[in-house]
């Protein structure tokens, strides 16, 4: 069994990370309160079901929490939201806890990972998040779905070519994508030049994140993509395809 989790020095952490990297307008008593049970229940599951590799909670607060905070200043007030390949709820949870205006749809081809995500949002009552267990590619060919979410989220799901064939036909044409991508971003932006352009979308900003707590700084970019015309209907084509042929 896990070590059970100090609350007090848990808040401290939280709130002294917060404060370091400008974030403490996106906290409250009931906020921090919230992602301390968020911590307590991932850190259970993750021995059940292998959630996330990061257990410690120092970590999970800068890697986590931090980290998915920093999406909430590109996000409007009422944002219809599609997280894809949610995985352990991040961002979707984070993000839902802190900012409680959103309308966040959280999606994963993996059903153990949705239920996860599904019964932590009811435990914590975030009443904005909703879940779905389905492949992205299919979910885009859905009528309900395709074009009409303002934004859509992925964090470590795929290199940015199969990434946006996935995540694009879900989105609105005047919304934008947020991909949380690792050090290799700018390449892989560059690589996708040809595909974004045929599913409607160009690039709308690359922004470095630097986060810190007392012991590490943790930097990556955030790629924001603009959807400017409809994606045409032949897209996203069947997983097979999109791996083996990115556009």
């Amino acid at each position: 069994m896990p070590t059970p989790l100090n609350e007090k020095d848990f808040l401290a952490e939280l709130s002294s990370v917060f404060k370091k990297n400008a974030l403490s307008a996106l906290l409250s008593k009931e906020k921090s309160e919230k992602l301390f049970l968020l911590t307590e229940r991932l850190i259970t599951e993750n021995e059940k079901y292998n959630l996330t590799a990061i257990t410690e909670p120092k970590k999970i607060i800068l890697h986590h929490y931090a980290d998915c905070a920093t999406l909430a200043a590109h996000l409007p007030k009422g944002a219809r939201i599609c997280d894809v390949g949610c995985g352990a709820g991040f961002p979707t949870l984070p993000l839902a806890i802190l900012r409680e205006d959103l309308k966040i749809l959280a999606m994963d081809a993996t059903e153990k990972r949705v239920n996860y995500v599904r019964e932590t949002a009811e435990m914590l009552s975030l009443s904005g998040v909703s879940t779905l267990c389905a492949r992205a590619e299919d979910a885009g060919k859905d009528g309900a779905l395709r074009e009409s979410f303002d934004f859509v989220t992925a964090r470590a799901v795929a290199q940015m070519r199969i990434l946006a064939e996935l995540c694009l036909p879900l989105l609105k044409v005047g919304g934008k994508m947020i991909a949380m991508k690792g050090k290799n971003a700018r390449f892989e932006l560059a690589d996708a030049k040809k595909a974004l352009s045929i599913l409607g979308a160009k690039e709308s900003a690359v922004i470095d994140i630097s986060l810190k707590n007392d012991e590490e700084e943790l930097s990556h970019p955030l790629i924001l993509l603009s959807k400017v015309t409809k994606t045409p209907q032949a897209y996203p084509r069947p997983y097979a395809q999109i791996s083996k042929k990115p556009l």
